[in-house]
């Protein structure tokens, strides 16, 4: 007996620790590293919701309500850019074009504009000028990323399906009307799939401190300049 204690048993436990031990080492650490890895992505794509929010913004004074309105504004949408003709660190320049704005001086605004756009086609190279464009939205915004889906943006990455939850309001600060969104992904979706107990401890850790339990950008309850909360 105490040699089947000595050769099996004793080494079949210290096999069967050593695994228990390793196993409770390396699953927090791989579910750490991928928990990572799906929120950097879902990150990414608040971000990209939170670009085309804040110029929905620009473009009509409120936030859009709902994604669908979101993404038909990118689809279908325009917007005014600037075009910048000469470059401000070119003191030359400067200076000439505040002399040609002086002797125009009974002109303003868009006419002004006009006035020296005019003379730039005429040949005169040394002036400065920003010029209002109006420009469709898919030719300004994401256009340097070939892989970009805007029907993508109301889906939770690894979520099977999920979409994002996404709230705008107007409301009163200080006496002032205020256009505030909120987009969220909670855990329970962009980390689907993954450990469950790890994830329950996620969510009652973000939940005892006061925390969002996911991903969320911008605030419906307080103006926080649309802030991430992973920032």
């Amino acid at each position: 007996m105490r040699k089947l204690l000595t050769y099996f048993i004793f080494p079949v436990c210290i096999i069967v620790l050593a695994y228990l031990l390793y196993r409770s080492i390396s699953e927090p650490v791989k579910f750490n590293t991928e928990r990572d890895q799906r929120l950097a992505v879902g990150i990414d794509r608040l971000k990209d919701i939170r670009t085309l929010q804040v110029t929905y913004k620009d473009t009509y004074g409120h936030y859009a309500p709902v994604m669908d309105s979101l993404i038909d504004f990118y689809n279908n949408g325009k917007i005014t850019i600037m075009r910048q003709i000469g470059s401000e660190d070119d003191s030359v320049a400067v200076l000439h074009t505040e002399a040609v704005k002086k002797s125009l001086r009974n002109l303003k605004g868009e006419k002004l504009m006009e006035a020296l756009y005019d003379l730039y086609e005429k040949g005169d190279n040394n002036l400065i000028i920003r010029i209002p464009q109006l420009t469709e939205v898919k030719d300004t915004l994401f256009r340097n990323r070939p892989d970009f889906k805007v029907n993508d943006l109301r889906y939770i990455p690894f979520s099977e399906g999920d979409t994002v939850i996404m709230r705008s309001i107007i409301k009163q600060v200080s006496g002032v009307d205020v256009p505030l969104f909120e987009a969220q992904m909670p855990y329970w979706s962009i980390l689907k799939g993954m450990d469950h107990q790890q994830i329950v401890n996620l969510v009652a850790e973000r939940e005892d401190t006061g925390r969002y339990p996911g991903l969320m950008v911008g605030s419906i309850e307080n103006a926080n300049n649309n802030a991430g909360n992973w920032e």
